[in-house]
């Protein structure tokens, strides 16, 4: 892991992550924000887009389900938090670690923490997907008869 997390790789793991697994680690981090929600925790529709190949024209997959939040801490600052699925918990919980983050003596508890054992963990389970994917792959060759 970089010495530095951005925030779009912050959220991209706190949404990946299973909500169980987050609300624990950040319970274990034994930090008290007191927060506001500010919007939602709502759930609605967004669009997902393809591309065919990786070079091809974008279209329209089709639509899956999201829930965001947005939170204040009492000092005002705002944090956002969106996550596939109808998880309104962990939309809200992805909004108050992004808050907390925004604050550099909570930011660096937060990544080292918090982020890097939720990144090995996904980072593992990543690696656990492609070996079993390998197990079951299967070459096909063609014989070509002698001219």
């Amino acid at each position: 892991m970089t010495p530095t997390m951005t925030p779009t790789r912050r959220h991209r793991l706190l949404a990946l992550t299973p909500f169980d697994r987050l609300a624990q680690g950040w319970q274990s981090l034994g930090i008290q924000a007191s927060h506001r929600c500010v919007r939602g925790p709502e759930t609605g529709m967004a669009m997902v887009r393809g591309r065919m190949g990786g070079s091809g024209s974008a279209f329209n997959l089709g639509e899956m389900t999201l829930t965001r939040a947005s939170v204040a801490l009492d000092d005002g600052t705002l944090g956002h938090g969106w996550v596939r699925g109808r998880d309104k918990a962990h939309a809200e919980l992805i909004a108050l670690v992004d808050a907390c983050a925004h604050h550099d003596h909570w930011a660096r508890r937060i990544d080292s923490e918090l982020m890097a054992p939720l990144e090995q963990a996904l980072d593992e389970q990543r690696n656990q997907a492609s070996q079993t994917a390998a197990a079951t792959r299967v070459d096909f060759f063609t014989m070509v008869r002698g001219e």
